[in-house]
Order: structure tokens, then sequence, then C-alpha cells
């Protein structure tokens, strides 16, 4: 169904004429008119980016660093339990979007802070906007982690130097540079559809860790009759059990569970990108979700299961750190996995941005300075929390535990029960009554997440990383 105006279907009383014109002029990207020509509302933008980008912006803002941790899942839950709680939460991700865009459709917003607006007033769009900025937070600090612990690595590597003493080898001076010089430009550019070549070469690296996890499946094997890399592998006492487990349940499925919801965040980049989408209608950025989705579905789970049965219940929660430094290749995959969390920081940092704006400048034109000076707040704030906090892998926990399941199960649910109207669907039909349960399923998710994590920190058993 193509975009209508809210007007003409009835979803608008005649009286919210005003209120509905200025949150879409403080949401779209705005020029000053041109001569006789009329100011550009919402259902005049005219999006131009392309299926296959849109794909590929969507592609990597699913896709975390918690690929890394994905088989180190797998070992706590088994083979064929991990499978199908992937695949449950791949389904429920895309029925959320699902939610989301009909609210989109009856209202004509394509801002999720809007719908929270739309749906519990100023209140709502307050939450929402804090939700997505902890979530995107939580991210790039793990994506800025990442180059933090591996760059030193590829670097001292390079240069067969130890990884103490010279400058270029301190990770702190090193994300401080791979931020002013790539993140921070990309980050300034003033729509998302122009990051879709970076993110599909950030998807071509991480697929390319994809292959290389496979191929290295084949190359190490259990016992001491390996090749190199697996006779040093073994003197690490890895890989002393063979036999992969198909079912298994375990205190860190606590960390797991959340952490495989989280791989499938991006609903706060959705809208966005359905904004700039060409020819946008519903069914059109559904296939979009739908596509991504699936792919990563088949990343993760292939990633998952060849780490996995190549390491089996010793492998560790950051599966690069299981392969030999020496190794040519994995050398490569490092710096392949590099160069995606940095593409991939722009994209996240885009909705916190947003979110922003429209919490604190909702009815202001576009601003250039404005838009230079958050990106530059966001990424020294980012900075500053991974120079200063040693680890925070709990701290990512908790926040997949909560922004996860309120950005993928709660807000849809209740902004669809609340937005779209009792003419359109009564309320005791089963469209909503889908939305209801839908909701009351987050709620749990995260009750018992949390319970579990809590219960875990005073046993001392706490060993999950993050995202």
């Amino acid at each position: 169904m193509e975009m209508q105006d809210p007007k003409m279907n009835g979803a608008l009383p005649v009286g919210a004429e005003a209120s509905y014109r200025q949150e879409c002029e403080g949401f779209l990207p705005s020029h000053g008119p041109a001569p006789g020509r009329k100011p550009v509302q919402f259902m005049d933008f005219e999006g131009k980016t392309s299926f296959g980008m849109s794909v590929f912006n969507l592609s990597n803002a699913i896709m975390g660093s918690g690929i890394l941790g994905l088989a180190y899942a797998m070992a706590h839950t088994g083979v064929l339990f991990f499978l199908a709680l992937l695949l449950c939460i791949a389904l429920l991700s895309s029925y959320s979007i699902h939610l989301l865009l009909t609210c989109a459709g009856v209202v004509g917003i394509r801002a999720y802070e809007q719908l929270g607006q739309r749906a519990f007033g100023p209140v709502g769009k307050v939450v929402v906007a804090t939700v997505i900025c902890l979530h995107n937070v939580g991210a790039m600090s793990s994506y800025l982690f990442i180059i933090k612990s591996e760059l030193p690595l590829v670097i001292s590597t390079f240069l067969n130097k130890g990884s103490e003493g010279d400058w270029f080898l301190n990770g702190n001076y090193l994300i401080i540079i791979v931020s002013v010089l790539i993140i921070l430009p990309l980050a300034l550019m003033k729509h998302l559809g122009y990051l879709g070549y970076t993110s599909s070469l950030s998807l071509t690296c991480m697929l390319f860790f994809l292959i290389s996890v496979i191929y290295k499946k084949f190359q190490i094997c259990c016992g001491l009759n390996c090749n190199e890399t697996a006779i040093e592998s073994t003197s690490l006492g890895l890989n002393n059990t063979c036999e992969a487990q198909m079912f298994t349940v375990d205190s860190q499925m606590a960390y797991t569970v959340p952490i495989m919801a989280f791989a499938f965040v991006c609903h706060p980049e959705v809208l966005p990108i359905y904004t700039e989408l060409s020819r946008p209608s519903q069914r059109r950025m559904q296939a979009v979700a739908n596509v991504s989705i699936g792919a990563m579905f088949c990343m993760y789970g292939l990633t998952a299961t060849f780490g996995y049965l190549t390491f089996y219940s010793s492998v560790k929660a950051e599966m690069l750190h299981m392969y030999s430094q020496k190794d040519l290749l994995i050398l490569c995959v490092r710096l392949a996995v590099l160069l995606a969390v940095t593409l991939t920081v722009p994209v996240v940092l885009f909705p916190i941005r947003r979110a922003l704006q429209q919490l604190l400048f909702p009815s202001k034109a576009f601003s250039w300075p404005r838009h230079v000076v958050i990106a530059l707040i966001l990424l020294a704030l980012v900075n500053v929390l991974v120079i200063c906090v040693p680890t925070i892998r709990d701290i990512f926990a908790v926040i997949g535990s909560t922004s996860a399941p309120s950005l993928i199960f709660i807000l849809p649910s209740i902004f669809y029960l609340r937005i779209v109207p009792s003419e359109v669907e009564p309320l005791c039909s089963w469209p909503k009554f889908q939305a209801l349960c839908f909701g009351i399923l987050g709620v749990l998710f995260m009750a018992i997440s949390l319970g579990f994590m809590f219960a875990n920190w005073t046993t001392g058993q706490s060993h999950m990383s993050g995202h």
C-alpha cells in the first residue's frame, strides 16, 4: 500500500493538521523553498536510495560486533537450540518491523521518536529517544572496543614488534585517530542513503570473515596430528572435547539470549531508511527488511556453527582470539573486521543524532553547525567511555536485556495498539491481540534476562561480553 496523506484517510482530525505539519517538517531534511514553490512537506519528499543500497544499509545496521561471540553463545545453548532461538528472534524482529511500518503508514510519520509522541505525547517521545540513544551508544562503544583491542595487535604483527611501548600500539590513541580520520567524515554525511557504498564494503568484509571461519574449520582439527595452527591451539588447551552439543542449558544463557536479540536490533534505522527509499511503500520497505534479516540470519548461523565446530566447548567470547596471531589469513580477517566495524559506526550514529534533534530541536530546520556539533559530541563521549572503562561487558548485557526487547517487542506493539484506530482494527481483532501478546513477550523476556543476569552477578558467574 502506497503512503497516503493521513488527513485523507481519516487518521488525523482536521484540528491536528498544524501539529502534523510541524512534526513532518522537524523530521525531514529541509531547505528554503525556491521562489514560487511551496515548502517541502513530508509526503512531498522523494527518497532516492535504491532497494539494493537500502538492503546494504539495513543489513549493516543489523550486523553487530556480537557476531564474534555467537559461537560462544552456541556453546552454551547447543547447535539446534541456538539455531531455533536465532530463527525465532529473526522472525519476531521482522514482525515488529511490520508493526512499525503499519503505524508509519497510518499517521504518515517515519520517525521512531515521533511515533512515540503520537502514541503517548511528549513523554513517549522522550522515552523512545532515550532508549535509542542508550542502545546505539552501547553499540558504538562495542565497535570502538574492538578497534581498541584488535588494531594494536594487527599493527604489532605487521611491524613484528611487542604490544607495549610505542604510542602507535596504544589502543586509546588509535581509537581517537580512527574516529577523527575515518568515522567523523562519514558521520557528517547529510543523508543516511549516502552510506550505502560503505555499508556494502562493510558487509563484504564480514562475508570474508565468514568464509575464513568456514575454511579454518577444515584446517584446524581436534588432536595433535594437525597443522601448525592446530598444534598451537591444542597447546593452549583448546579442542580438548570434540563433541558438539545439540541442546544444552546453563547459567550463561542469561547473557547469550539477550546478545542474540541484540544482534537483530535495527529498528531505529528502519524508518530513516524508509524515508530515503526510492518509490517508498510499506510492502517495498518490508521486503528490504526481510531480505536484510534473512541475509543476517544466514551469516550469523553459519558463523556460529562453523566457529563452534572448530573449537567446541573451548570457544571464547571473542572468537578471533582463538586463532593464531601468526596466521596470515587471520591477520587479513582481523583487518576486515576492523574495517567493517569502523564503517558501521556512522550508520549507528545517525539514529542517535536524529533522536537528539527530535528531542531538543523538534521545530528547527536542518543546520550544518548543529549537525556537526552533535556528531562531535557523540564521538567524544563514546571515545571517553571506551578509554576510561576497562570492560563494559555487563553494561552491554543490561542494555541488551532492556533496550533490545524495548525496541523489538514492547514499543512497536504499544505503538500499534495506540496508533492504529479502532475503525481500521478493532481492539478485539486478531492483529491487535497478536500485538498485545508480542508486547507481553517482550516484558517477560526483559524480566527473565535481567533476573538471571543479576543472579549471575551475585554468584560471580559473569563471563559474557558485549554486542
